[in-house]
């Protein structure tokens, strides 16, 4: 352990300290996401909460985040202060993943999802300053782990490395330990974790894990624990003490997206040795570093081409009335088409031409319909802004009515980031739409 911490400092320092000063200045801004809570609250009544915890108030007070200023310090007197053994459990439910399997989330209170947004954003903000550890580490883009992976596939430089059950092996512990230098940030994350979980069938158990999936912290978390365990096993290999220069030249050959892991080759063993050691289990059957194959995040490349497979998320649709399903077809069609699957194309074409109308269009046309990079069609051309326009499907879906005004709606104005542009109705519209709604509709073809 003592190994780690150390290169948890020598990795994070310039981050973790940059977000402990946030913490300690009251620089962070919390935000609610447009998913589900496990108080069930929704859309705008996010912002009416009544719930806050006593280790929440202990780091972030509610004077300071539930409220637009302290002249409205009379919508107080509602919040109810939680102690430790009162406090709301997550709520362990499966999502869709793939026809297959689900993928097991767990649904954040409130109160804790609204604080560790405004953690998070501070971790991912300052670590995109980091002109080293911004190479190695992503929270957005993929497209650099698929590019060493091509490279890797061709000339066997690298490993791809995937991690089962990645965010349930993270323990608290490894997290307290990465962050022990950084008292406020520290507490920061411990106010913002849950500790107890309402699974299905078995209760509410007490957690040893750091965070579920569903967290708002356990993305970019798990990621820096996930890399500075990669650090163990490379500073193994070498038999030696990492600097900061060594970390600025294998920034460049290391890759961590999540649990999608790429490590120069010459040091996967150790690697691989040091996340068991630190109770990962590494997925050998998905993990590649010999032969011609590589594979992560959602590519795969065979000695320098793209070799991907295309999944099929949903069922075919039967009827108009299925919406949901034909735009996951139509996805389906137009990803094989890029693909280049020029057969499956055509008999899907058929198919969907047999339940709606559909128009050849652009990638970025809102029309449910099908890609060519040869033509698009047009039926009409828009009088005012001179567009090509077609008839078709588009997708018309508004977020369920959450009305909002007083002080909550002055405090979700305070809270809008200085890049954003709230929609007109948001205080009479909130959240994510209850279901996918299909109109046919004029619109732009391109």
């Amino acid at each position: 352990m003592g190994l780690f911490k150390r290169l948890s400092v020598l990795l994070w320092a310039n981050v973790l300290s940059a977000v402990d000063e946030d913490v300690y200045y009251g620089r962070i801004v919390p935000k609610h996401g447009p998913g589900a809570t496990a108080d069930k609250l929704t859309g705008n009544r996010k912002f009416i909460q009544t719930e806050w915890t006593k280790r929440l108030e202990e780091v972030f007070p509610c004077g300071e985040h539930l409220i637009p200023s302290w002249r409205h310090h009379q919508c107080l007197d509602r919040v109810q202060l939680l102690d430790p053994g009162q406090e709301r459990p997550v709520k362990v439910t499966p999502v869709p993943k793939t026809l297959k399997t689900p993928r097991i989330i767990a649904i954040e209170p409130t109160c804790m999802q609204y604080m560790q947004q405004g953690v998070a954003e501070s971790i991912t903000t300052h670590l995109n300053n980091d002109p080293v550890m911004r190479e190695m580490v992503n929270f957005v883009d993929q497209t650099r782990n698929h590019r060493h992976c091509m490279i890797g596939s061709s000339d066997g430089s690298y490993a791809t490395l995937d991690l089962s059950e990645a965010s349930d092996r993270v323990s608290n512990q490894l997290v307290r330990a990465m962050v022990s230098h950084v008292p406020h940030l520290s507490e920061a994350l411990d106010a913002t974790r849950s500790r107890k979980a309402d699974v299905p069938g078995r209760g509410v158990i007490r957690l040893a894990k750091y965070a579920s999936m569903g967290s708002a912290l356990c993305f970019p978390i798990e990621a820096m624990v996930f890399t500075t365990i990669i650090f163990v096993g490379i500073e193994r290999a070498l038999d030696r003490q990492l600097t900061r220069s060594d970390i600025r030249r294998l920034s460049r050959d290391v890759r961590v997206y999540g649990d999608d892991i790429i490590v120069p080759v010459e040091f996967v063993d150790y690697v691989i040795t040091a996340l068991e050691d630190f109770g990962l289990l590494v997925n050998r059957d998905k993990s590649f570093w010999t032969g011609k194959f590589r594979e992560s995040c959602g590519k795969e490349y065979y000695d320098g081409h793209d070799v991907s497979i295309v999944r099929v998320r949903r069922m075919l649709p039967t009827s108009r009335k299925h919406s949901q399903e034909l735009v996951s077809t139509a996805s389906l069609r137009n990803q094989l088409y890029m693909a280049g699957l020029w057969t499956t194309c055509g008999h899907l074409d058929d198919y969907i031409r047999g339940i709606i109308r559909f128009p050849t269009v652009g990638p970025n046309s809102r029309v449910v319909g099908r890609w060519s990079i040869l033509y698009y069609e047009v039926d009409r051309v828009c009088p005012h802004l001179q567009i090509p326009l077609v008839r078709g499907l588009v997708d018309v879906s508004k977020p369920p009515v959450s009305k909002l005004d007083g002080e909550e709606a002055l405090l979700k104005f305070f809270l809008k980031r200085g890049s954003e542009v709230p929609e007109i109705d948001h205080l009479d519209r909130a959240g994510r739409p209850r279901s996918v709604d299909i109109r046919s509709r004029w619109a732009s073809s391109m």
